[in-house]
């Protein structure tokens, strides 16, 4: 049996390095803990997102343009759609009464994100704008320099059975 003990980093790729770190490192106050120079003249440096997670970036002087739409979402929430096999948003555990602070402090360093604090839950549109029982993660959805969109996600009670209601979607036909 493989037993994994969590994520260890998620690696992604962004269109400058030194502006990636001034919003990782000072926007988002996540401490820069490695960084390598790669063979190819590439980097690839690694940011503490706290708990034993990290996040880390490559970049590359002919890294392929972004694909806004297909590699990463165009805008959220309304053309949220990615491709198969992109990465759609990266979210980032955090406490419930932190959120309404983060929300400030991205307004404050100009970064584009939701003004408001998302109340997911199992309604039709998928969220309310007030708190209720049925609020299962709260959520504040942002941009970072790379257009790769972030979220900080606060979970807001356990889950049981009762939430695995639907069966999964297949294109395949039926055998």
């Amino acid at each position: 049996m493989i037993r994994t003990k969590g994520i260890n980093h998620i690696a992604l790729v962004c269109r400058d390095m030194a502006e990636t770190t001034r919003f990782y490192t000072g926007v988002l106050q996540m401490p820069l803990f490695k960084t390598v120079e790669l063979p190819d003249g590439g980097q690839h440096f690694f940011f503490d997102a706290g708990g034993g997670n990290a996040v880390a970036f490559f970049w590359w002087k002919d890294a392929p343009p972004a694909a806004p739409g297909i590699a990463s979402v165009k805008k959220f929430p309304f053309d949220a759609k990615t491709a198969v096999g992109s990465m759609n948003h990266l979210a980032f555990d955090m406490e419930e009464a932190e959120l309404e602070a983060a929300l400030e402090r991205l307004q404050e360093a100009g970064v584009p994100h939701t003004h408001m604090v998302f109340n997911h839950d199992d309604s039709p549109s998928g969220y309310a704008r007030e708190m209720h029982d049925g609020v299962f993660v709260r959520s504040v959805y942002f941009t970072d320099p790379n257009g790769i969109m972030l979220e900080f996600a606060a979970t807001t009670r356990s889950f049981g059975p009762d939430d695995i209601r639907h069966e999964p979607a297949t294109l395949a036909e039926d055998a």
